[in-house]
């Protein structure tokens, strides 16, 4: 770490009546004091005054506020600047404090600060970046969580017991019976099975830590003219997709982001399925089939009209739709299938509470474990071989069997970045933004 005075523009950029601009470093004291021209001032408070420059014109009528190390956000001294938020004024300030030797912060400057100085670990950053990124409730929730400490005092848990139960198996080749705990082989290997499960079980609910975070992927699938265009237009309640009697007119996914229930579902519409001649719709109904695999739920809608439909062997995350249902005389949805008409909004509701109930299913518990994202579920995917390993030692080399067990404890302390490379830690803060 570096002395440097950093800052930064905290809130977000354009026009604003109203712009944050944050500096952090060493000894700031003196600088606070110029700004607010008082030489006795009390952290926390804010001071409206007159921001000048050194030449002693007027920059901005601003509000300052002066947070003492090591009570602030990166640990150290930090400075508040609120002032106007048109965009010439911020660049007059930028200017006035890269003359005072400030520089601009790089992104996630702040975070990693924060971090050297024990303010936060790595997956305290990580929540904080989806926090930053958060639009839903749902996101929101799950990011707070993670931001606060929850995840890592579970993995603190977690590599406690690994370091522990690594010790007792060191201590089993330099201690006699009778100094160690009764039936400690049997207990470390109980101990080990046991984190060996609860890590597994965290890394199974990725894909519905994923939804909540990166957005429920709904997929609208099915041949052409079916009605899926108009069935896209009506839950996004806008015509996003072209509408038309012609068959093939969607060649290309159509994607919007939609709030349900508080979750991000990011809802795609896709060429039809058939027997394509056109070189452009091949390649559409090629992105319909990539767009099928990768879908958490598939909204397969078919032409209630038609009577060639045949008997549809149901996929587990399928919900079977009939359009057209204004032109039937009768009516036979049942479980997960359901008979719709766009034009008349006849049996939307029924099936918007069905995509719901799965949304909430798929979720499910999602927000009880800590949320494992890309970088995450590699070292616990790393931590649970490692601790496999151990419990499949042969001839009960416990020296093996020990050393298993602290490569698993490794990778937890690479999550919280207790023991990180450099290249972990710049991906983790190049997530964040200036001033963050």
């Amino acid at each position: 770490m570096n002395n440097e005075t950093i800052f930064a523009l905290s809130s977000g950029h354009g026009k604003s009546g109203v712009a944050v601009i944050r500096i952090s470093g060493n000894n700031l004291k003196y600088t606070f004091s110029k700004f607010i021209n008082k030489k006795i001032f009390t952290p926390r408070h804010a001071y409206f005054t007159n921001l000048k420059d050194d030449d002693n014109y007027l920059i901005d009528q601003v509000i300052c506020i002066y947070f003492e190390a090591p009570q602030s956000f990166t640990g150290e001294d930090i400075i508040e600047i609120h002032s106007h938020g048109a965009p010439a004024v911020i660049e007059k300030i930028f200017d006035h404090l890269q003359k005072s030797n400030m520089r601009m912060a790089t992104p996630g400057e702040f975070s990693k600060r924060a971090f050297y100085n024990n303010k936060m670990d790595l997956a305290d950053i990580d929540g904080l970046a989806a926090l930053l990124d958060a639009q839903t409730d749902k996101q929101r929730q799950s990011a707070l969580k993670s931001m606060i400490g929850a995840d890592s005092k579970q993995y603190d848990t977690w590599r406690n017991q690994m370091i522990e139960i690594s010790a007792y198996a060191a201590a089993i080749l330099d201690y006699s019976e009778d100094e160690l705990p009764q039936n400690i082989n049997k207990i470390i290997k109980e101990k080990t099975t046991k984190l060996y499960k609860e890590i597994n079980n965290t890394i199974s609910r990725y894909t519905a830590v994923r939804a909540i975070r990166n957005g429920f992927n709904i997929t609208l699938a099915g041949a052409v003219n079916v009605g899926k265009s108009s069935l896209f237009n009506t839950m996004v309640g806008a015509s996003r997709a072209i509408v038309s009697d012609i068959p093939g007119t969607t060649r290309d996914v159509v994607s919007a982001q939609l709030d349900i229930d508080g979750y991000l579902v990011n809802l795609s519409d896709t060429a039809g399925i058939r027997d394509a001649t056109d070189t452009i719709e091949k390649l559409g109904i090629e992105r319909t089939i990539s767009e099928i695999e990768n879908a958490d739920l598939i909204l397969h809608v078919f032409d209630a009209t038609d009577k060639k439909n045949t008997p549809y062997i149901q996929k587990e995350n399928e919900i079977i739709i009939y359009n057209k249902s204004d032109l039937l005389k009768t009516l036979k949805g049942n479980g997960k299938t359901f008979y719709i008409s766009t034009k008349t909004g006849e049996g939307i509701s029924d099936l918007m509470s069905e995509i719901k109930a799965q949304i909430h299913k798929f979720t499910n518990n999602a927000e009880s474990t800590v949320a494992v994202n890309a970088r995450t579920k590699k070292l616990l995917a790393d931590c649970a071989k490692e601790l496999n390993n151990a419990l499949n030692t042969p001839n009960e080399n416990y020296d093996i069997f020990s050393e298993h067990v602290r490569n698993a404890a490794d990778n937890i302390g690479k999550i919280l970045g207790t023991i990180t490379a450099a290249e972990v830690m710049d991906a983790t803060f190049s997530q964040l933004c200036l001033g963050k």
